[in-house]
């Protein structure tokens, strides 16, 4: 194919890192160079001749900046066309043609990242750079576009190779990857202006991604859009996988419940909780929460709500997990854990869970509010004759936290701040209620003077009565059935203690 040689060029960014080889190796080919502002001191500064953009419009940058190459003779040169009846406008107008414009946009999301104030985050909406990234990506046939920083290496590697010049191919990806930057960029602004209207449509747009290893399973090729360095420091082990990815969101939004509560440790596997434990040190944190289900946690994921120190480090480091979380680690606890490569070892820098959720279903996309609500004493509302002990109301917080977390339906038994049986996933309630028990029962729990929670309500009395049996003393509810005064009549009649909260934890 065919190379067209750069000519001209207008470059105008708002970061100059990583600008000066790009200009070095134009100047040595030749290219006449335009420029505005500071990016024009920049390049006088390298020793390189420069046209202000000024001397082709005859206007200086005015209203604060805001409008600077809006103009004919700006727009004009870089979208004309190359041929008869552009190249005789351009001539009639006094008009240059522009091969290159090299543009960035003014931070708007790190603005908004950074601050409150309205009127900073309003200058920093880019107009004459996502105009000229638009108008140069649409005339690609002609003229190409370096409209991100991130892509200053391939676009020098590109003239560097080529002398100068570009292919159609050349500039028909640059123009993909500056219709990238401005649709992002437009997604963004819009975003900000809908906060709280939640018109429904779907927008959203993330460019950060890491490819996977491979999806659920090794057939399915997997991509995870978003930028995990946010949120963690990769202190060692094996690249992360999708069903990783799955149940690290589901241990961070667990332990999100418990951030405010003493050392507390949780085990997952495949979602759902099978250990957790609340006590005064997070080493008897572990040691409680591995008791409730020491098979299960084989291969599963753990995480804490404080500091790993090294005695929890060699207890946690005699069994195999897949990835082990915590907002921090004494030295001598990475030291030895970060020792066994295929084990994953993130720090959390913080526990922030997205306001909105979404995933695709059938032809479209399905998007909620995530259940950030969570009970406390105060939301409680005794329905049975017998008001539940102070401990009883602690273990019943405890429980609800856990079985919020779990697959529907939903049943967590609970005692002196740890959880001893679950049930869920299961297509009647009943049955997650055997299960909790059975589980309970089979690693050597005392059910006796445990506390139960459901994450939906009873529809029949068949659960409670199953618990009440197994020596189940409270239990805490949202309530909601057209049967509700079957359980609460069942409680009453054999001493049990029950609450309503009003507010069901039903998770799909």
């Amino acid at each position: 194919m065919a190379h067209k040689k750069i000519q001209s060029a207008l470059i105008s960014v708002y970061y100059k890192d990583g600008l000066e080889p790009i200009i070095r190796e134009l100047h040595q080919h030749g290219v006449t160079l335009y420029s505005t502002g500071g990016t024009q001191q920049f390049i006088e500064e390298l020793g390189i001749p420069v046209i202000p953009v000024e001397d082709l419009t005859f206007y200086p940058s005015i209203l604060d900046g805001r409008v600077k190459t809006l103009h004919p003779k700006i727009f004009g040169g870089i979208l004309a066309r190359r041929e008869e009846k552009h190249q005789a406008q351009l001539a009639q107008y006094e008009i240059p043609e522009i091969d290159l414009v090299i543009v960035d946009l003014y931070p708007f999301e790190e603005t908004v990242a950074s601050t409150s104030d309205e009127k900073t985050i309003i200058e920093k909406i880019d107009i004459g750079g996502i105009s000229l990234i638009r108008a140069a990506a649409k005339n690609y046939q002609d003229v190409a576009i370096v409209a991100s920083r991130n892509d200053y290496p391939f676009f020098l590697e590109l003239i560097q190779s080529k002398q100068g010049s570009t292919a159609l191919e050349d500039r028909k990806e640059l123009a993909r990857r500056g219709f990238l930057v401005s649709s992002h960029y437009d997604t963004a602004i819009f975003n900000y202006f809908n906060r709280g209207v939640q018109e429904p449509l779907f927008k959203h747009s993330l460019i950060q991604h890491e490819t996977l290893r491979y999806g659920e399973n090794p057939h399915q090729k997997a991509v995870f859009h978003g930028d995990l360095e946010q949120l963690f420091e990769k202190l060692g082990g094996k690249a992360i996988s999708f069903n990783n990815m799955v149940d690290i969101d589901a241990a961070v939004a667990l332990m999100r419940e418990f951030l405010n509560d003493d050392p507390t440790f949780a085990i997952l596997k495949h979602t759902n909780a099978c250990g957790v434990a609340t006590r005064p040190t997070v080493l008897e944190a572990w040691q409680a929460a591995l008791q409730a289900d020491n098979v299960s946690a084989f291969g599963g994921i753990l995480i804490s709500n404080t500091k790993i120190d090294l005695a929890t480090a060699q207890a946690v480091d005699e069994i195999f997990y897949e990835v082990l979380l915590a907002p921090d680690f004494d030295p001598a606890a990475a030291e030895l854990l970060v020792k066994k490569k295929n084990r994953i070892l993130l720090k959390i820098k913080h526990f922030d869970v997205q306001a909105r959720n979404f995933r695709s279903l059938l032809n479209g996309v399905i998007e909620q509010d995530t259940d950030l609500a969570i009970e406390a004493e105060s939301d409680f509302k005794v329905v049975s004759k017998k008001a539940p002990t102070n401990a009883e109301i602690k273990d019943m917080i405890f429980a609800n936290k856990c079985v919020k977390h779990l697959k529907s339906n939903a049943i967590a038994l609970a005692k002196n701040a740890q959880l001893i049986g679950m049930g869920c996933g299961q297509t009647s309630r009943v049955d997650s209620m055997r299960h909790a028990i059975e589980k309970a029962n089979r690693f050597g729990l005392d059910i006796n003077g445990a506390v139960m929670a459901s994450d939906a309500f009873f529809p029949f009395s068949d659960s409670v009565q199953l618990a009440h049996e197994a020596g189940v003393t409270a239990v805490v509810q949202p309530g909601g059935s057209i049967r509700d005064q079957d359980s609460v009549d069942y409680a009453d009649a054999h001493g049990l203690a029950m609450v309503m909260t009003g507010v069901r934890h039903f998770k799909h």
